[in-house]
Order: structure tokens, then sequence, then C-alpha cells
């Protein structure tokens, strides 16, 4: 990829991503709380006033009013420009890793999914259908088309990807409902039928390093004073093995088998 090449995909990420982003910030607080996230119009949440579409540019809006309401002048949590830098970040990395346009437009949008569901989890300890079953919908329609189109996807690994990584966590919640929620289960099967499209070795990465984060936050949870029965939420460190799969899943699993190899 040259210098140019390079920036043009910057240069058209970035604002994508960012105005993802922005509607993410919307997303996050309704859908967990049964709102539509298209009507009405973004509301200051301490005097209801409507944002101006002026105001509501992503990061730059945040920074010009220095954080505050232009009507009541109430501070603007920073968790909202943060998530469109977030959001923003996550399309450029995407954009640059995977060259193949198929492929990258697949998976940003995938790992803004992943931050949208991580958020909500982290918050409510809940992983709503109303993102994740329209996204396995999407993501199914949108490998078929690209595979039609002949893109660099395989939607015979993508099956086996969500059945491998949905269907195994399904047998963990069946036989410890406790320690792992149904919405746990739908979310591997999301990430396996993206990332086995990229092939297996993305699932397995994904499964592993999802694992390890999870346990590694249980231990840091009961450290930091939690009982064993307070439920911690897994759906951000199920996303975050995802989406470090999505960056250096081949690597990973190239040093795994050098390591195993005598």
């Amino acid at each position: 990829m040259t210098a140019l090449e390079t920036w043009l995909r910057v240069a058209v990420a970035l604002p994508l991503g960012l105005a993802v982003g922005s509607f993410l910030t919307v997303v996050v607080h309704r859908v967990p709380a049964g709102g539509s996230v298209v009507r009405p119009r973004s509301r200051c949440p301490s005097c209801g006033e409507p944002i101006r579409a002026r105001d509501n540019v992503p990061v730059l809006s945040w920074l010009l009013l220095r954080g505050r309401c232009r009507s009541c002048g109430a501070r603007i949590p920073v968790a909202y420009p943060l998530l469109e830098l977030a959001t923003g970040g996550l399309f450029v990395g995407a954009a640059l890793r995977h060259p193949d346009p198929w492929r990258a437009a697949l998976l940003a949008p995938f790992l803004a999914v992943l931050l949208a569901l991580s958020v909500i989890d982290a918050r409510t300890k809940r992983l709503p259908n109303r993102i994740v079953y329209p996204s396995l919908v999407v993501g199914a329609g949108y490998l078929l088309l690209a595979w039609v189109a002949g893109g660099p996807v395989d939607l015979v690994r993508a099956g086996l990807g969500l059945l491998a990584y949905g269907g195994g966590l399904l047998i963990v919640a069946l036989i410890s409902p406790r320690g792992m929620g149904m919405g746990d289960v739908k979310l591997a099967a999301l990430i396996g039928l993206v990332l086995g499209a990229l092939g297996l070795r993305y699932v397995a990465v994904a499964a592993g390093l999802g694992i390890l984060f999870g346990g590694v936050g249980a231990v840091a949870a009961l450290l930091a004073g939690a009982s064993r029965e307070q439920a911690v939420p897994f759906g951000p460190f199920l996303a975050a093995g995802a989406a470090v799969a999505v960056f250096v899943a081949p690597e990973l699993a190239d040093l795994y088998l050098r390591l195993l190899t005598p």
C-alpha cells in the first residue's frame, strides 16, 4: 500500500467512523431503555433542548463548546467524544489492516457493533437482541453478497465459526447458566460468523483471547472485592478478543504454532 493509498483510506475511514461513533452515542443510551434510535432528535439530557446540527459534529463540536451544552451550560460527558474517537480509530485500523475493500467494509461496522455492545454490557449487564439479531442477519447477508461478487470471504468457514464459537458457549451456558448468559452465546455466534469468513484461525484466536481476558477480568473483580455471586459482564471480554483477532490473528496463530513445534 502506497503512502497515497494510506492517506486516502484514512481520509475516508476516519470521518465515516466518527459519524458512526456519533450514532453509537445514541444507541448505547436509547437501546437499553427501549427507545428509538431515530426519534426524537438528540437532546441535552439536562435541559431537554434539541441539539443543533452545528453542535452535533463528532468531537469537534464538543471541543468548541468546551464540553458544555450551548443552551444551559451543563457539562457534556467526555464519554461522548471518546466513543466517537474510538469508533473512528477502529474504522481507520480496519481500513489499513485489511486492504481488500470487501473485508474492510465488513470489519469496520463489526468492530463498531462490538464497541457498542461492550459499553451497554458493562453498564447494564445485558447484550440487547435489538443489536445482536440484526447484526447477525446483516452480517450473513453481506457475506453472501460478497461471496457472489467474488470477495475474499468463505461462507463455509463462516458457518463453522458460528457453530463452533456460538455452540461452544451454548454448551457452557447450559451447564453453568450463572456463569454464561445467552447474550454471550449470541455474541459469540456473531463473532464466529464474521471472523470465520476470514479463516478459522481468526475465530480460534478470538475465542482464546476472549476466554483469557474474561478469566483475568473475573479474578480482578474478585480481588477488587466483588462476591462470587456477583455477575461480571462477559461481553466486553469476548468483544476485546475479537477486536484483537481482527488485527493480529494470523501473527498470534503462527506464534502459537511455533511455540508448540519442537
